[in-house]
């Protein structure tokens, strides 16, 4: 029996979505992973018009392919798409931990230099003798 062809982990509609913003560059093509069409789209600025109307009519009928072949046929982002490792989403929590804790510090010292400079301009600003 023939076995249904694999479909692409693209989203049809943030394919969709990219052709109509930015269909005459070529951003649909790029997202798709067919990156040297999409360079030629945007040298001609979508075959001048003709491809880019062209791609919108193919992606909106879900026969768009993506850079392996596969048909860009699924709506949604998350579709078939397994969820993420357990490890990994530790790993990107314990990072957004580290990053809260340096842009606090980074806070921390931005007030300390702003608060230096206010007390050295009050310092100039006031006659010699009573600094």
């Amino acid at each position: 029996m023939n076995e249904p062809a694999p479909l692409s982990d693209r989203s049809r509609g943030v394919t969709l979505g990219l052709a109509v913003v930015g269909g005459v560059f070529g951003l649909h093509r790029f997202y798709a992973g067919r990156v040297e069409s999409g360079v030629w789209m945007c040298v001609t600025l979508g075959g001048l018009g003709v491809w880019y109307l062209y791609d919108v009519v193919v992606i909106a009928a879900g026969d768009m392919r993506d850079g392996a072949g596969r048909r860009i046929a699924r709506w949604g982002v998350a579709e078939g798409m397994s969820p993420p490792a357990p490890d990994r989403l530790e790993d990107a929590e314990e990072r957004l931990r580290r990053l809260e804790a340096q842009t606090a510090e980074l806070a921390e010292r931005l007030d300390f230099a702003e608060r230096l400079l206010t007390q050295q301009r009050e310092r100039e600003r006031l006659p010699r003798g009573q600094a």
